[in-house]
């Protein structure tokens, strides 16, 4: 019997998982709980039709309702704006019997000059847990599983990351999790200049992204963003009391040194996913019921490597620049 319901479960999930390898753009589901399941969506803005990014909206705004009973979110994701949506990776967790939504992180993808090109910086994006679900070993899936996916489908390249932070659990979890973080309490931890170029970028291009006004101040020695809850993240401001601990200490001392909670202030997080953080992030940080999920799904990307330059190769519905095996309506190559 278990045999049965095991291939019934295969082949329920092999159109899935074929219509998977012809997309560029994620859209997966997976079980990363006993109870929850996780979609990660990219880009909802240009892939989704009107009536399911609505209702994508809808169940994030139904979390952050849950989570900020006091105050209203007006930018990014919750603006239901498909621009801000195109640009955005969000993980959504579910009750998986009810559908209720209970947690989600919105990633941002940001480019960013550098060196005088155009360098991507995976924003780790505003996180919210429905308070019913705290303590339920959500935030390893919620602050790392995408961005682990994101690295492993593009060929394990590292890929600089930022996050915007006043809370001590959060920025530990960032520093200990990923390679070359600064700012950091940490020993080895050094602002590079190319910190200091994808850090001066961000602040002028791109403060939309976490709700920062323009007359936000920027401290380029100590990556602190000053007087920071004035561009639509204002109900997320906390006081050091009211901000979540880390488990060691040095983050709780740290954040409380270099923040001035009164006024409003962030750190400016950067660092990188390579091989160390995955695995750091694997061992230390993923849900053991979750690695079953993300081996298959990993598989699934890495095959998707090798599938899609065929699905671009033999379409010739859409332009592909030069990698084309023909030309529509029988036109030539020059």
């Amino acid at each position: 019997m278990n045999i049965v319901a095991a291939a019934r479960r295969v082949l329920n999930n092999l159109g899935f998982w074929l219509t998977a390898l012809g997309q560029e753009a994620m859209d997966l589901s997976l079980r990363t709980h006993a109870d929850f399941r996780t979609r990660i969506v990219e880009s909802p803005g240009t892939t989704l039709d009107d009536a399911a990014l609505d209702a994508l909206v809808t169940d994030l705004r139904a979390v952050a309702g849950k989570t900020l009973p006091a105050g209203d979110l007006t930018y990014g994701i919750f603006s239901g704006e498909r621009e801000a949506l195109a640009r955005a990776i969000v993980t959504l967790v579910s009750d998986e019997a009810s559908g209720r939504p209970i947690a989600f992180n919105a990633l941002a993808v940001m480019q960013v000059e550098r060196d005088g090109e155009t360098q991507q910086v995976i924003h780790l994006g505003l996180v919210m847990v429905d308070p019913d679900a705290r303590g339920k070993g959500l935030s390893g899936v919620l602050y790392g599983l995408t961005t682990l996916l994101l690295f492993i489908r593009d060929g394990l390249r590292p890929k600089w990351i930022s996050n915007v932070t006043q809370v001590p659990a959060v920025a530990g979890m960032v520093c200990e999790t990923f390679s070359d973080v600064f700012p950091s309490p940490l020993p080895q931890a050094r602002r590079s200049f190319a910190h200091l170029e994808l850090a001066r970028g961000i602040v002028r291009a791109h403060r939309a992204v976490f709700g920062v006004g323009g007359e936000a101040g920027f401290d380029e020695e100590r990556f602190v963003i000053t007087n920071a809850y004035t561009g639509g993240s204002d109900a997320l401001k906390k006081t050091f009391d009211d901000a979540p601990r880390h488990r060691d200490e040095i983050y709780n001392g740290f954040c409380a040194r270099e923040l001035d909670y009164a006024r409003g202030d962030d750190l400016l997080q950067l660092g990188r996913i390579d091989l160390a953080a995955a695995r750091r992030y694997v061992l230390r940080e993923l849900p053991s019921g979750s690695l079953p999920a993300l081996l298959a799904t990993s598989a699934v990307l890495a095959l998707q490597r090798l599938v899609l330059p065929l699905v671009h190769w033999f379409d010739d519905r859409r332009t592909f620049g030069t990698l084309r095996s023909r030309l529509p309506s029988g036109e030539r190559l020059p």
